[in-house]
Order: structure tokens, then C-alpha cells, then sequence
């Protein structure tokens, strides 16, 4: 089953010019000058949108507009064999209110995505673990509508109030983001066992964030976001909100509270003659939503959902919840040229409550290697595994329909799911400053934890290799 068919997908490709007051994955300070800076340097192809940026400059305003296209394809394993193509465009608009009208502090966001293509993960792979975070149900939506407001001495806290995309701040690792698959971005947990995938692309939720900087290495980072990020549960969550406004409201509430530390931190000083520091950032947190929740195994009465005696009605459960780990670490930097480096990541993520969750583990770990042909500072090379485990109780509800099955047909094949993992070697390069171009590969293990193929009735789906290049053009 893809990530689409049971909620949101992972993080799209963040837009190369910083127009955000979030911060960069080196601890600087992202905003509007940022965003003159790039535009001064000439990193948008339609340059000054003949005149537009420099008018919207002067009232504190700024835009940016990134093209994302790609052809994936598996050339072996999966339902079949093929390339399609899928794309995406953001745009983003930000006010900052100093600029504006002398309010400090203050920022306020709103956002857009335009989706088009198909999406090969459900036409032919069946993988837990989707082929590409940008592929979604074809749309054009409001994504995320917000206002930041900084205060206390020194920035050290901002609060966040509007609608909100969970996976811009929260269980997020810099280095993982250079990759292709989904779930380097929003992991596979969250995608499969919150409402609707969770407030995470293309979907988000109205939601408050708060965060805090009791000490320069530290960050705490608190969200309260809807429980779901659609009004109801049934059906497709992409096609019951397809347009982004519904605002859901109803339900409970999920809430993520995660603890953050950064080394060096911001504005850290180095010892003359020191070498640049090989800097890290741990994370840990947790989340937990007060919704209810189907038993993935049995009914109301204790009888599994298999059973032709059951009544259907899956038992329903209050609340579910998962901790988290997440650490990048620089472990290489070349001293003559800081920007040549290597850097390891890893993020766990598990829930005990295997009873009403599809996956109980995910993880993702890696290596990348920025700057690794001379003189192209831009580049990054990077390699990572991604893993799903499917929880106990669902593949014993797995056997409990073979059973079913087989008491009619002995013939069927009803193979039980349990987990899947993938591989994927990727490279960025930077062919102009608005320009990136990334051929991608992934061998998907398993897929779907061991589906049954559909053209094969007593075979699992095949393992599967999968090529592609991906596109980022900023206008």
C-alpha cells in the first residue's frame, strides 16, 4: 500500500533561496535579507520578474516560485515495469512586518503547490516507502498560512499560529533532505499511523508552535495541531480536502514537543587559528494524538476483522503516541576548504502500541558528502537506507485472512507483511545557482513488506530497482 493511499506524503524539496525565518541546517539565520542577497546575486532564473521583486522589496514582501520535475521509473521487480513523469510547483509569499511598517519581529506566510503527473509508487511499485516525496494526488492547493511573531532579548522565542505543515520544523534531519524518497523527509511512522498521514505535505492543519531558546545550544520546539489534518477520516484525505482550505477544527488534538541541540551554536565564537568545528545537532521528542483509533486486527467484540462472524466494526482505541531520535553529525571537514565535508545522519522513531498503528519502527540513516568534486561548492553526493517495520498485530491479521481465505480456496496465497527497506544513491548538482539536476537510484527490498503480486498469485511482488533525475529550476 502507498503512503498515499492511507495519508500525506514527506517534505517536497525545500526552495533554494532562504525566504524563511526558520534556520538554515548550519544554524544561520534565514529572511528577507536573505532573500535580497539572492536576488542581488542573481540565484532566481526570471532574475527581478521584470521589476516585480524590487517593487514587492520596498513594502517588505518577497517571492519565490520552484519548479520541481522528475522521471522515475523500475526497470525490474514491482506490479509492472515503466517511467512516469510527476511535478511540482511551490510559491511562497512572505511579509516581513518590520519592513512592511516598522513591527518587529513579525513575519507572516502563505504558500501554494501546484501537483501534476502520475505517481509511480502506486502504479507500479506497492512499496510502504514512495519512490519520490513530491508525488500526490494532481491538484493546485493552499498550503501553509501562517504568522510568526519573535519575542523576548535576543529572538529567543517566536510563536507560530495559523495552518501549518508539521514536517517544515518537526522530526526533520538537514542532511536527509537531499534525498529523493519520501520518507528521508516525513518518516514512514507518521505517514501510515496518524489521521490522514498527519499535518505533513500536502496537507496541513491549524496549529500553534512555540519555540524557546533557554540557552544558545538549545532549542525547545512545542506543536498543537488539529488530531487530523481533514475534517473526517473517511476516505482519501488528499481528495476530502483537495483544495487546502477546509480548516479542520473537529477531533482531537496532536501535540509534538521536541528538545534540540546545536553545536556549535549560533553566533559561537572560534579560537584564532582553530579549525572550523565539526558541528552536530540531536534531537529528541515525541508526539501524541488524542484522536480514536481502528484495531488493526479485531472487531468491537474481540473477534478478528477477518472472520466472516465479525461484525466489521473495528475495536476503537483512545490515543496513540511515538518517541523519536534524530542526530546529524559532521564527521569530515577539509581545513583548507570548510566547505568540503562529510556528514552522518540517523533518525528512530517507535510506537509499543502496535494494537492500532500499521508500522511500530522506522528508520532512516546516511552519509553525505558536500562539495565532492573540487570547486563545486554546490554539490552533494549521498547515500541512505530507509526501513519499515509493519507491526505484529498486522501480520497476524494478515494470517488470520489466509486462514480465511484458504478455508474456501486452498489454493490462494496470502502472504503476511512485515517489514521493507530500500537503498538510494543520489547526486546534486548545481548546474546554475537557479538550477539543480539530480540522477537518482533506489532498490526497494520486500516491497510493501511482502505483498502478493497481482499478475503472479503465488509470488511476492519482486524487489525492485528504480532510476530517475530530478529537476529544481527557482524562478
Amino acid at each position: 500500500m502507498a503512503a498515499s493511499a492511507r495519508g500525506a506524503e514527506a517534505s517536497p524539496p525545500a526552495l533554494s533561496v532562504p525566504v524563511s525565518s526558520e534556520q538554515t541546517a548550519g544554524g544561520a539565520p534565514q529572511g528577507f535579507d536573505g532573500f535580497l542577497s539572492n536576488l542581488q546575486r542573481g540565484n532566481f532564473l526570471l532574475g527581478d520578474l521584470f521589476g516585480v521583486r524590487t517593487a514587492l522589496s520596498k513594502y517588505g514582501v518577497s517571492l519565490a516560485i520552484q519548479e520541481t520535475s522528475e522521471v522515475l521509473g523500475n526497470a525490474t521487480g514491482g506490479i509492472r515495469q515503466g517511467a512516469e513523469y510527476d511535478g511540482l510547483t511551490q510559491a511562497i509569499l512572505q511579509l516581513n512586518t518590520q519592513r512592511a511598517f516598522g513591527w518587529y519581529g513579525g513575519l507572516f506566510n502563505v504558500s501554494a503547490l501546484q501537483i501534476h503527473g502520475r505517481n509511480l509508487s502506486a502504479d507500479n511499485l506497492g512499496t510502504i516507502q514512495t519512490a519520490s516525496g513530491i508525488e500526490s494526488d494532481r491538484a493546485t492547493r493552499l498550503w501553509e498560512l501562517w504568522y510568526d511573531q519573535k519575542f523576548l532579548d535576543e529572538d529567543r522565542a517566536d510563536i507560530k499560529v495559523g495552518l501549518i505543515s508539521a514536517d517544515q520544523e518537526f522530526i526533520v534531519s538537514p542532511n536527509a533532505l537531499y534525498f529523493v524518497n519520501t520518507m528521508f523527509g516525513w518518516p514512514a511512522l507518521p505517514s501510515y499511523d496518524l489521521p490522514g498521514g498527519g499535518p505533513a505535505y500536502p496537507l496541513s492543519a491549524p496549529a500553534v508552535r512555540f519555540r524557546w531558546r533557554p540557552v544558545d545550544p538549545v532549542n525547545i520546539l512545542v506543536g498543537v495541531f488539529n488530531g487530523s489534518p481533514v475534517k473526517t477520516n473517511a476516505g482519501d484525505p488528499q481528495q476530502v480536502n483537495p483544495s487546502g482550505t477546509s480548516f479542520p477544527t473537529n477531533g482531537g488534538t496532536l501535540t509534538f514537543v521536541e528538545l534540540q541541540y546545536t553545536y556549535p551554536a549560533l553566533g559561537a565564537m572560534v579560537m584564532p587559528g582553530a579549525g572550523a568545528p565539526l558541528g552536530h545537532t540531536y534531537k529528541i521528542g515525541a508526539w501524541y494524538d488524542s484522536e480514536e483509533f481502528d484495531d488493526e486486527r479485531f472487531d468491537d467484540h474481540g473477534v478478528p476483522l477477518a472472520s466472516p462472524l465479525s461484525d466489521g466494526q473495528p475495536l476503537r482505541h483512545r490515543g496513540q503516541y511515538s518517541v523519536y531520535g534524530v542526530a546529524d553529525q559532521m564527521l569530515w571537514r577539509e581545513r583548507e576548504d570548510p566547505n568540503r565535508s562529510v556528514s552522518a545522519f540517523t533518525r528512530v522513531m517507535g510506537t509499543p502500541q502496535a494494537d492500532r498503528s500499521f508500522l511500530s519502527f522506522s528508520a532512516n540513516v546516511g552519509l553525505t558528502y558536500h562539495d565532492p568534486v573540487a570547486n563545486r561548492p554546490d554539490d552533494t553526493l549521498a547515500i541512505g537506507l530507509g526501513y519499515a517495520k509493519v507491526s505484529h498485530v498486522v501480520t497476524d491479521a494478515d494470517r488470520d485472512a489466509a486462514v480465511v481465505a484458504q478455508a474456501v480456496d486452498p489454493t490462494i496465497y496470502g502472504p503476511a507483511r512485515h517489514d521493507e527497506t530500500f537503498i538510494e544513491a543520489t547526486y546534486q548538482y548545481q548546474l546554475r545557482p537557479w538550477w539543480q539536476i539530480q540522477p537518482d537510484f533506489q532498490y526497494t527490498f520486500t516491497p510493501g513488506g511482502g505483498i502478493a503480486d497481482p499478475n503472479q498469485s503465488m509470488n511476492r511482488v519482486k524487489n525492485e530497482a528504480v532510476f530517475g533525475v530530478r529537476t529544481n529550476v527557482l524562478f
